[in-house]
């Protein structure tokens, strides 16, 4: 019989601090015996150092772990070599095309095998309402949960032919959720009908697909489990409905327990105690050895004096044992590569996927035919908290090679992300001296700051396109005579392909 402290382990996904493989990293593993590793793109440099890291961990280990990542594509990216970078869900769901959501996941399956990986934390899920979410937005597939469900099951159905474990999230759905549970706790005010008819169908799709992994939220939905605690807590929520009413069988995760909504509820050793409690069987502590190492001593200290029962703590670690056991080698495929048919798939994708949101002037053709400047951010500025594509970070060489095809040679304007004065003024003095502009907006109705640099081309500019970049809702804010055009994302493939619609 297992003891313990492995069984506690086996309910552990924790992460890494760097590309580098540590004494220290050693000791947490052994220490906590956990079971699960989390990679980010802190731990990524290049595929054969990631296949090294992994390999190495195991090794001094002696033992298998569970290996995961979130690749979800568009924003959220971990590893971003040896593998293709797809749109965002919300460009796949414009797309139109079902068949393209099952090749990207058998494309990702082949991909992330090759690089050890055994679990991919995707897809998400959730459905989006005509109220914003700060955290979802264009990670989703858009606002019907039929189309939700289909790419979604298509998407698990590629990657499941691919030999890659799939997760569902976030369980119940929050593309509805007020507030950015990496930062704060948001509470939904859904009922039970609302969201069976809008938010659950996408996941009882994918359990029927038989998904083998999925993943709760951290919002309050206090109409749903009078208890008014976060679903990550919610009994009622993982066990009764998850676990009972929907019949999932598989591997129940946490999101990351170390998330502002969580922290701000208490410790994270009382998280991970309530989680466990709540009936989740893989609890993520993802980021520091601190939280990790105080989630493994509570949950410990939690079975060792009963108040966790141990029949539900050797359930729970043997559905993770059972994940485990599917994969029957660490990298397979061969050595770490992209596909061939990524880079067409994700450049049709997002060719689709382009959306005129405001018409513009008449004359737009005519005006490239003239002076051209292009307010541009600096992606590059980005780099450090976000995987930015290489060529993408050369900003100005990249947007020259970009319009070179429709034999424009433009003025290059460059902002920050979030510019300042001096760079909003800079930009609107080079669309004043243009026939035409093209200004590549980051999310007006977020930032004060992009809003005023959009105001201030606005006001100047003779005749000008805006590309949002992130979330469409930016739509609202553009000017009577202002071409609007999105893409769903800012991915490599995403920006040409709006810059290919606006030059043709």
């Amino acid at each position: 019989m297992p003891d313990l402290e492995d069984l506690v382990g086996e309910r552990l996904m924790i992460g890494l601090a760097g590309p580098a493989l540590r004494e220290a990293d050693l000791r947490l593993f052994r220490d906590t015996r956990a079971g699960g590793l989390i990679l980010y793109r802190r731990n990524f440099e290049s595929p054969e150092q990631l296949c090294r890291l992994v390999a190495g961990l195991e090794g001094a280990l002696g033992r298998r772990l569970l290996v995961a990542t979130d690749h979800e594509g568009g924003r959220v990216i971990m590893l971003g070599g040896g593998t293709t970078i797809f749109p965002d869900g919300l460009a796949m769901g414009t797309a139109g095309e079902e068949a393209f959501a099952h090749r990207q996941g058998l494309f990702e399956a082949r991909e992330l095998r090759r690089l050890g990986v055994d679990l991919n934390l995707a897809p998400v899920l959730d459905v989006l309402t005509e109220r914003y979410s700060p955290n979802i937005g264009i990670r989703a597939y858009g606002k019907d949960p039929a189309l939700v469900a289909r790419y979604g099951v298509a998407r698990i159905r590629g990657m499941q032919r691919g030999g890659l474990s799939a997760c569902a999230k976030h369980f119940p759905g929050k593309g509805h959720a007020p507030l950015d549970a990496h930062l704060a706790l948001p509470t939904i005010d859904s009922t039970w009908a609302e969201m069976r008819a809008t938010h659950l169908p996408p996941f009882l799709a994918a359990i029927a697909a038989g998904v083998e992994c999925v993943m709760t939220s951290h919002p309050v939905y206090p109409n749903l489990d009078p208890a008014r605690v976060p679903a990550t807590f919610s009994r009622r929520l993982v066990v009764e409905h998850l676990r009972g009413e929907a019949g999932f069988g598989g591997v129940i995760l946490s999101d990351d327990l170390e998330m502002g909504a969580v922290r701000a509820t208490g410790p994270v050793g009382e998280a991970a105690v309530r989680a466990a409690g709540a009936g989740h069987d893989l609890l993520l502590v993802c980021h520091t050895e601190a939280a990790q190492r105080e989630a493994a001593a509570a949950l410990l200290g939690a079975y060792r004096r009963g108040a966790l029962p141990r029949r539900e703590l050797e359930a729970a670690a043997e559905r993770v044992r059972r994940l485990r056991r599917r994969r029957a080698a660490r990298f397979e495929g061969g050595p770490p590569a992209a596909e061939a048919d990524g880079a067409p798939l994700a450049w049709a994708i997002a060719t689709r996927a382009v959306t005129v949101v405001a018409p513009g002037p008449p004359g737009w053709k005519r005006a490239l035919n003239g002076r051209v400047a292009v307010v541009f951010p600096r992606f590059s500025g980005l780099a450090a908290r976000i995987t930015i594509e290489a060529e993408v970070q050369d900003e100005a060489g990249w947007v020259a090679r970009a319009f070179a095809p429709a034999g424009i040679a433009p003025e290059t304007c460059l902002v920050a992300v979030e510019p300042v004065t001096e760079e909003i003024a800079a930009a609107a003095e080079c669309a004043a001296a243009a026939d035409a502009t093209v200004l590549f907006l980051f999310d007006a109705h977020l930032y004060p700051s992009n809003r005023a640099l959009l105001e201030a081309v606005q006001a100047r500019a003779r005749a000008l396109a805006v590309v949002l970049l992130r979330d469409p809702w930016d739509a609202a804010l553009l000017a009577p005579g202002v071409l609007g055009v999105t893409a769903y994302g800012f991915r490599a493939c995403q920006l040409a392909a709006v810059i290919a619609r606006l030059c043709h």
